[in-house]
């Protein structure tokens, strides 16, 4: 299948249509018995905004291009349920932010890919309202959460782009087990206006917010075309894509990290990790192993989970027993965390997304590590806000996706992209 530039490409020279394409897309959607990916969809409104599309000229680089988004980004006249049978009846009457950004891009927005209930799970996609999403490469194991629906529908071509969420990794560790392209950006970097439950009216913070929407994508392309159009201030500010540090992989200085006691990587991702050091090797990249100086991965990650302690006491959830004190202490942590992970020696550091491929539904304890391992590889881009994508390295001898996690400096998302384009080849 197409990527979404590739589509609208053939759309803006003529070769299809974008009712063409549409048509096909929503037919595979409707013909999903399966997957249970794409669990809304709006078939009168995509076709009409295809005939529009068609009948004018290109309104933008996603020009015509179907796509869904994760059901907890508002889309008017679509339901926003965060798979909450409280908010099965909710019904949004304006766009998220980044849904308008899609919309002036040229993107149609079709319908809506399913999620974990109140994204409460990054290692699967169980929702109350619809159900179980299955992993595509095979229905017995999970998609990955919260962002699964997302993901899967990339992997099982119910969907050409995909708009989705990441705190504790819901857009990477999905991408990974699913074997698609997931970029979560610099924090803050896309507005989050029309990311809220129902109900819950939109509060701009200065606080830190550890939670990130990004898109997931079959090309690490897409994800700059997207993150193009949806990233930057809202209005009335401008904004402009930080350029790639290098344009050739052997410019690039890459940070590799391929394995750790506290999550140890199954023996099907240190064969896909160690083929890819090769083939960058291969390239005259310079590899500089290690963390970088003064990053104590345990620290870090055990100071991720006391920040998303924090993060649900901010938006509702336990209250924290935290003095001022703690805080300014915890919030100076984090700071110097951030500080410690500098990219002056290197451009970008390359790792696991995480320790094993995508799990049997249901399993509690994976290769014989506990479920929360999952979350050790992608905490520490969660942990300073830098951008972090997964990119697919796999297949295992099985069959089953494996990811890399590329992590790039501070508001430098492009070197990150540029990287992984230029990796996958």
């Amino acid at each position: 299948m197409m990527t979404a530039g590739e589509v609208a490409e053939r759309i803006r020279t003529g070769q299809v249509t974008s009712r063409e394409v549409t048509e096909e897309l929503l037919a595979r959607i409707a013909s999903d018995t399966e997957v249970n990916a794409v669990v809304e969809v709006r078939p009168e409104y995509a076709l009409q905004a295809a005939d529009a599309a068609d009948a004018t000229p290109s309104t933008g680089p996603l020009h015509g291009v179907p796509m869904t988004v994760k059901d907890a980004i508002n889309v008017a006249g679509l339901h926003t349920t965060w798979g909450n049978p409280a908010f099965a009846e909710y019904v949004a009457d304006q766009d998220a932010t980044v849904v308008q950004r899609l919309r002036r891009a040229g993107a149609i927005i079709v319908g809506k890919s399913n999620v974990h209930t109140m994204l409460a799970d990054f290692g699967q996609t169980v929702s109350e309202i619809h159900g179980r999403t299955n992993n595509p490469a095979d229905l017995s194991r999970t998609p990955g959460g919260s962002s699964g629906g997302s993901a899967a529908a990339l992997a099982a071509d119910l969907t050409y782009l995909e708009y989705g969420s990441d705190l504790v990794g819901s857009i990477r560790l999905p991408a990974a087990y699913c074997g698609v392209y997931g970029l979560k950006p610099t924090n803050g970097l896309v507005p989050q206006r029309g990311f809220q439950p129902p109900g819950t009216p939109y509060q701009p913070s200065e606080l830190p917010n550890l939670s990130a929407i990004g898109p997931l994508a079959r090309s690490a392309a897409d994800l700059r075309l997207a993150l193009q159009v949806t990233a930057g201030p809202e209005a009335p500010y401008s904004w402009q894509l930080t350029p790639p540090r290098h344009r050739r992989l052997q410019d690039f200085r890459v940070g590799v990290v391929t394995d750790h006691p506290m999550a140890p990587v199954t023996s099907a991702v240190g064969d896909a990790m160690a083929a890819t050091i090769d083939r960058l090797a291969r390239s005259g990249a310079k590899i500089v192993e290690g963390w970088p100086d003064g990053v104590d991965p345990v620290e870090q990650a055990e100071q991720f989970g006391e920040q998303v302690g924090l993060f649900f006491a901010l938006h509702g959830g336990e209250p924290t027993e935290l003095t001022l004190n703690d805080l300014l202490a915890t919030e100076r942590a984090r700071m110097l965390a951030r500080a410690k992970w500098h990219f002056e020696d290197i451009d970008v550091f390359l790792c696991p997304t995480s320790f094993t491929p995508a799990f049997p539904h249901g399993e509690t304890t994976i290769s014989g590590q506990p479920y929360e391992a999952q979350v050790f590889w992608i905490a520490h881009a969660s942990l300073i806000g830098h951008p972090a994508l997964s990119m697919p390295i796999g297949p295992t001898k099985d069959g089953l996706p494996v990811g890399a996690q590329v992590i790039g400096p501070w508001h430098e998302d492009d070197t990150a992209i540029t990287f992984a384009e230029l990796l996958a080849g």
